[in-house]
């Protein structure tokens, strides 16, 4: 199945959702050399990166001019999204995706993110000035509101289409719920029904099985995979060739995963420096090791180490089969 983003094509319709810390550019050209339909910048604050406050516009290191890569602004005030969103076209990217579904308290308590939610005349300013800053398709990821008692993304999608939005992606909780519970694909429906553009379902969708049932109870053209893909960046792949039939991706083990890891420790290295490379890979490498069963006394020496050659070392027997791993 091909999704139609404006001029542009997804096919398939498996994206990899923002993720803060997460997704930044070596993870997602680790994720899109395996397979998928399109991958998200982690969510760069617009007015920071427009004043180029440190770290800022590192982590806005968007691989922007990559096709199918999408950059996500998040922000409160128009003139800093419509700077930040003109900016970032003009560093080639191909598609721009509003923030308005970020629960964390210091996105919130600033009113960007799915605070948002609770003010849906403001929010269209900021998508109208987004959307009328750049050429490239504008799109929006949000929730299902904002709690219980105020359930109205079909409402905001509805008006965001009106505006200009191209697609939207909603994850199936609520703000007030975090990451609690489980997600509400079918009230994803809601949103489907609302809107003509592409609709795509987010939240919880870890497999194969998660993926059908979020497409079939929503309705929705695609999913979006967010901590499902965290120590298996392969899994958009075998999603994409589970329920849409492309090649079956080459799923790593063995030596071939131990050089993998190694070259993604390596580009993260490369891409932060390595004092501050160490610290953000280890959340990689947690995940990793969590796949390969790692022994703990094994597991702690990989995530304490300061010597990037000892952990190139140790990866080879944290990732082999547990029978060959040594404490």
């Amino acid at each position: 199945m091909t999704l139609r983003l404006a001029d542009k094509e997804l096919n398939p319709p498996v994206l990899l959702a923002p993720m803060a810390g997460i997704t930044d550019r070596p993870f997602r050209d680790l994720v899109m050399s395996f397979g998928a339909g399109m991958v998200v910048s982690e969510m760069v604050a617009s007015q920071e990166m427009v004043q180029a406050k440190p770290g800022v516009r590192e982590r806005a290191e968007l691989s922007a001019d990559v096709e199918n890569t999408a950059v996500q602004l998040a922000g409160r005030e128009a003139h800093w999204m419509a700077e930040a969103a003109r900016q970032v076209a003009d560093r080639g990217a191909r598609v721009i995706d509003i923030n308005m579904g970020c629960p964390a308290k210091k996105v919130t308590n600033g009113y960007s993110g799915s605070a948002l939610l609770k003010t849906p005349d403001h929010a269209l300013t900021l998508i109208e000035a987004v959307v009328d800053a750049v050429d490239v398709p504008v799109t929006l990821k949000t929730r299902l509101g904002w709690d219980e008692n105020l359930l109205n993304a079909p409402e905001i999608a509805r008006r965001a289409e009106d505006a200009g939005i191209r697609m939207v992606t909603i994850h199936g909780r609520t703000r007030c719920q975090f990451y609690k519970g489980r997600a509400d694909w079918r009230a994803i429906a809601a949103v489907k029904q609302a809107v003509s553009i592409p609709v795509i379902a987010n939240g919880d969708i870890i497999d194969s099985e998660t993926a059908r049932t979020a497409l079939r109870q929503s309705g929705a053209d695609g999913v979006m995979v967010g901590r499902g893909a965290q120590g298996k960046p392969w899994l958009l792949a075998e999603l994409c060739h589970d329920i849409y039939g492309t090649e079956s991706p080459d799923v790593p083990e063995g030596a071939a995963l131990i050089e993998m890891v190694r070259a993604h420790y390596a580009a993260m290295l490369n891409f932060y420096g390595a004092e501050l490379g160490l610290r953000v890979a280890r959340k990689h490498l947690g995940w990793y090791m969590d796949e390969a069963g790692t022994a703990v006394p094994l597991r702690r020496a990989v995530l304490t180490s300061r010597n990037p050659d000892e952990v190139l070392r140790l990866l080879g027997e944290a990732l082999a089969p547990q029978s060959e791993q040594v404490a």
